[in-house]
C-alpha cells in the first residue's frame, strides 16, 4: 500500500509491472478498474513470444503482472482483450510487419483485462495530451523510483512523440509500455515505446538520447473501443458549470436521464435515482472528452422540438434560453479549454483527414491563426486539429478556429475530387449545428475562403515557385568525420514531412548518396522540377563537403552527383532562440537587404560578430577567407541569424569575393540554390578550366521558404526499451 500521498501518487496507484519467468519485462498502466494498457510487444515478451508477433493471444495465454506500489509481492493475472489488440505494423493503413530498425511504426498497443479486481489502493490513471513545455518521467518495469528517466517532449511525429532525455537512468529494455508521467499536470501523456541512443562512446557535444512515446491521440485512434480514460480533477470553472446547468436542466428527471446516458457513453457506472448535478458534472470532468459529451447530451434536453418536419437542427427557444445555453458553453470551455469535440466527432474527423493529401499542415495553421505569437510544431493535419481545438473565438469570430480549419481543408481538397471534401462539409454542418454555430456564418466563411483562393495563380514548381519536393538528410558524423549515421526525410507535393529511411549503422559518404538516390527514385515524384537536397548538420561540422559527394560509378547511368543534378544546400540543426530572433529580423529586411563579405580581415570572432551586428539587415553573406577559418565564420553567421552564406572551400581573395558577389547580385534569395547548382555544373563541364569558381562552391541556406518544423531526432542507434 502507498504510505502517503505524494506528487506521483496517481502514477504509483496505476503503475503495472508485466513479468515473465519471475522478472519484470515491461510496464503498463491501469486505465479502468480492471483494464491495463500497455504495448503489444511487451505482452509478447511477457508471454515468451517474438517481440513483433502479430497473432492475438487467446484466453489460454495469461499474463502475469503486479502493481508494485500497491501490492508489491502479489501476482495478478490478465488476458488480452481481443478487440483491443493492435500489434506493431509498418504503416498506418496496412498490417505489414515491422522491418528491423524501422521507425516510427504504428500500433503496438494492447489492453489486458484482470481476472479479478485489483488490490485495494489501485486507481486508474488520469490522461491528458502532452505539453511541449513540461518535463515528464518514466519508471522502469519494476516501478522502483531510482531508475526513473526525465525527459521533455521535443516534437510530435505521429503516432509517436519524440522526447529529449534530460537525466536519470539509462533508457534500457523494460521501460516500454510504461506511462509517461507529467508531474506538473498530474497526468499520463503517453506510453513509452522506443529509444534512440547515440553510439558509444558519445563525442563531446553529442545531443541527448531521444526517447519515443505513443501519444494519447494515437492511443485513442488505435483503440476506439477503449473506454475514455480519466483526466485530472478539474477545479476552475466547475462552479460556473454547475450554475449554468441548473438553468438549462430543470427537474430531477432531466438530470437523471442525462447522467444515465452520459455514464453509458463514457463506460462508467450510473448513480441511477441518486444522480444529481454534482454527480453529473463530476462524471464529465473526470473523463477525457467528458465535457463535450455532456454538452451534446444536455443540448437534446435544452432545445425545444424542431420547428417543422424539414428543420433538422432544433434551435433554442426564447432569448433567455439562448443566453443560458451560451453561458453553459462558456463555462464548459473554462473547465476544458482544449476539448471541443466529442469522441465520435473526433474519430469521424480523423478518418476523413486520413484521405486529405493536398493541404500543408503548417500553412493551414498559419492561415487560421495569423496573429498567434507562437505556433505549435505540427506534423500532420490531425496535429493541427488538436492545436485548433484548444483555441476559442476570442476575437468574436462567429466560426471557431477548429471549424475554420476544416472548411479550409475542404476547399483545398476539392480540387482532388468530391471525396472527402463533401463529407468534410457535412461534418462541419453537423458539428456546427450541435455546437450552436450559425449555419449562415459557416456558409459565408466558406464563400470567403473560396473567393480568396480563386484568383491566386499557383506557380509551377521550380526554383522560384517554392513547390519543388525536398529531400532532407539529418546527418551526424563520427569523430573522424568520415563515417555517419543519418535519417532521410521527404517533403513532396506540399505534403507533410515523412521519414523515408534510417541508417543507424555507420556508413560512408558514398552510401549516403546511394540512399539519397534510392529515396529520390522511390519516394519523390520529380516532374517537372528536380528535388532540393538539404543536409542538416551540427554547426561544428558545417565544413563537411557534402555538396561534392557522389556515388560510385556502379551502373549504366554513371556516378550520381547530387551537387550538379540537384540543388544541394547545407543547413544546421542548432539554431538557438537568439539566432532565430536574428533570422526573423534579417528575413523582414530581405526586400532591401545588401550583401556582406567576411574576408581575412574578419577572422577574429569579435570582429566578425561586430560586422554582423552592424549589418543586421544583411541577408546574404559571402565568406572569403583562408579555409581554416571557415568553421569560425560559419558559426558566427548561424549565431547571428544569417540564412544564406556562400563560400568556396579551397580558394579566397578579393577576385573570388567579387566573382561570388556578381553571382548572387540581382538574384532573388529563392533563386540562389539554382544559381549555385549551375555554377557547379559549369565547372564540371569545363574540365580544362581547373580554376573555375564553381568547383568546391558551397551554400548554407536557411531562407524563409525553407524553414520546416523541427525534424525528428539526431543520429542514434535503435533499441527497444
Amino acid at each position: 500500500m502507498i504510505a502517503g500521498a505524494g506528487p506521483d501518487t496517481p502514477l504509483q496507484q496505476s503503475f503495472v509491472s508485466l513479468r515473465h519467468g519471475g522478472r519484470a519485462v515491461g510496464a503498463g498502466v491501469l486505465v479502468a478498474e480492471r483494464l491495463v494498457l500497455t504495448c503489444a510487444h511487451v505482452v509478447n515478451s511477457a508471454l515468451g513470444r517474438d517481440r513483433f508477433e502479430q497473432d492475438t493471444p487467446g484466453p489460454g495465454d495469461p499474463v502475469t503482472l503486479r502493481l508494485p506500489h500497491v501490492a508489491a509481492g502479489r501476482d495478478l493475472t490478465g488476458r488480452v482483450v481481443r478487440e483491443l489488440w493492435a500489434p506493431p505494423r509498418a504503416t498506418a493503413a496496412a498490417s505489414a510487419p515491422v522491418r528491423p530498425g524501422q521507425v516510427p511504426y504504428h500500433g503496438d498497443l494492447a489492453v489486458l483485462e484482470l481476472d479479478a479486481a485489483p488490490p485495494a489502493g489501485a486507481e486508474p490513471a488520469p490522461f491528458l495530451q502532452h505539453s511541449y513545455a513540461n518535463e515528464t518521467i518514466a519508471l522502469w518495469a519494476s516501478g522502483h523510483p531510482l531508475p526513473a528517466v526525465r525527459a521533455v517532449p521535443r516534437v510530435s511525429a505521429p503516432p509517436w512523440i519524440a522526447l529529449d532525455v534530460l537525466g536519470g537512468a539509462e533508457v534500457t529494455e523494460g521501460f516500454s509500455g510504461g506511462p509517461l508521467w507529467d508531474r506538473a499536470r498530474q497526468a499520463v501523456v503517453g506510453l513509452v515505446a522506443a529509444v534512440h541512443r547515440t553510439p558509444e562512446p558519445a563525442a563531446p557535444g553529442t545531443p541527448p538520447t531521444t526517447m519515443y512515446a505513443i501519444s494519447v491521440p494515437a492511443i485513442e485512434a488505435e483503440l476506439p473501443a477503449l473506454p475514455p480514460p480519466a483526466v485530472p480533477t478539474a477545479r476552475r470553472g466547475v462552479q460556473q458549470l454547475l450554475t449554468a446547468l441548473e438553468r438549462v436542466l430543470q427537474g430531477h428527471e432531466a438530470v437523471q436521464d442525462c447522467e444515465e446516458r452520459l455514464a453509458a457513453r463514457l463506460g462508467r457506472p450510473s448513480a441511477g435515482p441518486a444522480a444529481d448535478l454534482e454527480r453529473l458534472v463530476g462524471l464529465a470532468v473526470g473523463v477525457r472528452r467528458g465535457i463535450p459529451e455532456l454538452l451534446d447530451l444536455v443540448r437534446d434536453h435544452a432545445h425545444q422540438p424542431a420547428a417543422g418536419p424539414y428543420d433538422p437542427h432544433p434551435r433554442p427557444g426564447h432569448h433567455g434560453a439562448r443566453e443560458d445555453w451560451e453561458r453553459l458553453r462558456r463555462a464548459a470551455r473554462t473547465v476544458r479549454p482544449g476539448e471541443y469535440l466529442t469522441t465520435r466527432q473526433r474519430r469521424d474527423l480523423s478518418g476523413l483527414l486520413a484521405h486529405c493529401t493536398r493541404t500543408d499542415p503548417r500553412t493551414l495553421l498559419e492561415r487560421v491563426l495569423p496573429h498567434a505569437p507562437e505556433l505549435p510544431a505540427v506534423a500532420g493535419l490531425a496535429d493541427v486539429m488538436d492545436a485548433l481545438e484548444g483555441f476559442s473565438s476570442l476575437t468574436g469570430a462567429p466560426v471557431p478556429p477548429l471549424l475554420q480549419g476544416v472548411v479550409r481543408i475542404s476547399v483545398e481538397e476539392r480540387a482532388a475530387g468530391a471525396y472527402p471534401s463533401e463529407d468534410l462539409d457535412a461534418w462541419v454542418e453537423r458539428v456546427g449545428a450541435r455546437s450552436g454555430v450559425d449555419e449562415a456564418a459557416v456558409s459565408q466563411f466558406r464563400a470567403d475562403v473560396v473567393a480568396a483562393a480563386a484568383p491566386v495563380h499557383t506557380p509551377a514548381p521550380g526554383p522560384t515557385g517554392g513547390a519543388a519536393p525536398r529531400v532532407q538528410v539529418e546527418l551526424l558524423p563520427t569523430a573522424t568525420g568520415r563515417r555517419f549515421t543519418y535519417q532521410i526525410w521527404t517533403l513532396a507535393d506540399s505534403r507533410t514531412h515523412r521519414l523515408a529511411l534510417v541508417r543507424d549503422a555507420e556508413a560512408g559518404s558514398e552510401q549516403v548518396v546511394d540512399d539519397i538516390r534510392r529515396v529520390l527514385r522511390t519516394e519523390v515524384r520529380e516532374d517537372p522540377e528536380t528535388a532540393l537536397v538539404e543536409y542538416f548538420l551540427p554547426s561544428a561540422w558545417l565544413g563537411l563537403d557534402v555538396d561534392s559527394w557522389e556515388s560510385p560509378d556502379g551502373d549504366e547511368d554513371g556516378p550520381f552527383v547530387p551537387g550538379i543534378t540537384r540543388r544541394v544546400v547545407v543547413r544546421t540543426t542548432e539554431r538557438s532562440r537568439e539566432s532565430y530572433a536574428g533570422w526573423k529580423q534579417r528575413t523582414a529586411a530581405l526586400p532591401h537587404a545588401k550583401h556582406l563579405v567576411l574576408d581575412e580581415r574578419h577572422t577574429d570572432r569579435r570582429v566578425a560578430r561586430a560586422q554582423l551586428e552592424v549589418h543586421r539587415d544583411a541577408g546574404t553573406v559571402i565568406v572569403c577567407c583562408p579555409p581554416d577559418h571557415h568553421g569560425t565564420l560559419l558559426r558566427q553567421c548561424v549565431q547571428a541569424g544569417v540564412h544564406t552564406v556562400l563560400w568556396h572551400r579551397d580558394e579566397h581573395g578579393a577576385q573570388l569575393a567579387r566573382d561570388l558577389l556578381d553571382l548572387v547580385d540581382g538574384a532573388d534569395h529563392t533563386e540562389v540554390p539554382e544559381v549555385v547548382r549551375l555554377e557547379r555544373a559549369k565547372a564540371i563541364a569545363e574540365p580544362e578550366s581547373t580554376a573555375h569558381h564553381g568547383r568546391r562552391l558551397s551554400l548554407l541556406y536557411d531562407a524563409p521558404d525553407h524553414r520546416p518544423p523541427q525534424l525528428a531526432p539526431d543520429a542514434w542507434v535503435l533499441t527497444q526499451p
